[in-house]
Formats: C-alpha cells, sequence, structure tokens
C-alpha cells in the first residue's frame, strides 16, 4: 500500500515536499522513484534513488532544485520515500506518482512493480 502526500498549490519559486510511505516491502531490494504527469502528456521520471540510498538519479529539468530521500523501516517492511522540490516553476505543475521496482535501475513506466495514486502540484506564476 502506498500513500502520498504533500502535494498543493504554490507559487513560483516556492518549496514543497512531498511524501510516500510504502507498505510491505522488502526495504533494500526496491528502487523508489517520482514520477510526473501532466495533462495530455505522458508520465516522466523525476528521480530515482537505489534500495541503499546511496545513488540517485535525476532528470535534467529539476536537476539541482529537486532532491529525492528515503528512509527505510528497522524491520524492513516499509519505505518512507521524499521529493524535496525548491525553486518551483509552473512548468513543474503535474501529479506526482511514486513508484517501486524490484531489481535495478529502469526508466520505463512498464518496469514498475508499483504506484501510489498520485498528488497534485500546482505551481502558479
Amino acid at each position: 500500500q502506498f500513500v502520498e502526500s504533500g502535494g498543493g498549490l504554490v507559487q513560483s519559486g516556492g518549496s514543497l515536499r512531498l511524501s510516500c510511505v510504502a507498505s510491505g516491502l522488502s526495504s533494500s531490494t526496491y528502487v523508489m522513484s517520482w514520477y510526473r504527469q501532466a495533462p495530455g502528456q505522458e508520465r516522466e521520471l523525476v528521480a530515482a534513488i537505489s534500495g541503499t540510498g546511496d545513488a540517485t538519479r535525476y532528470a535534467d529539468s529539476v536537476q539541482g532544485r529537486f532532491t529525492i530521500s528515503r528512509d527505510n523501516s528497522e524491520n524492513n517492511s516499509e519505505i518512507k520515500l521524499y521529493l524535496q522540490m525548491n525553486s518551483l516553476k509552473p512548468e513543474d505543475t503535474a501529479a506526482y506518482y511514486c513508484a517501486a521496482r524490484d531489481g535495478v535501475w529502469a526508466t520505463r513506466v512498464s518496469e514498475y512493480d508499483y504506484w501510489g495514486q498520485g498528488t497534485q502540484v500546482t505551481v502558479s506564476s
């Protein structure tokens, strides 16, 4: 079960922090990612983090502005995923989804095993 939160309406240049709690997953084996989808556009990868949290990847459009992080639970059955978004721009407006993949890095939507329900981020100019 995935529960996402933290979306909302913010002015250009502002910040938001998205959270995703993924229950029932063996923490260290899952690559976790944030995707976003704007109306009429394909879902795109925003950021990804390795199972242990020691490696991250970002889309060029958010590099230097967004930071992905994770907190694996001690009992290895829950993952908390975060996306700190700074210097937001109107083009960041989209529904943001957390996703999990058991295995190595992947960018295709079809390669992810589990998805959250999405949280809306709207950036006004």
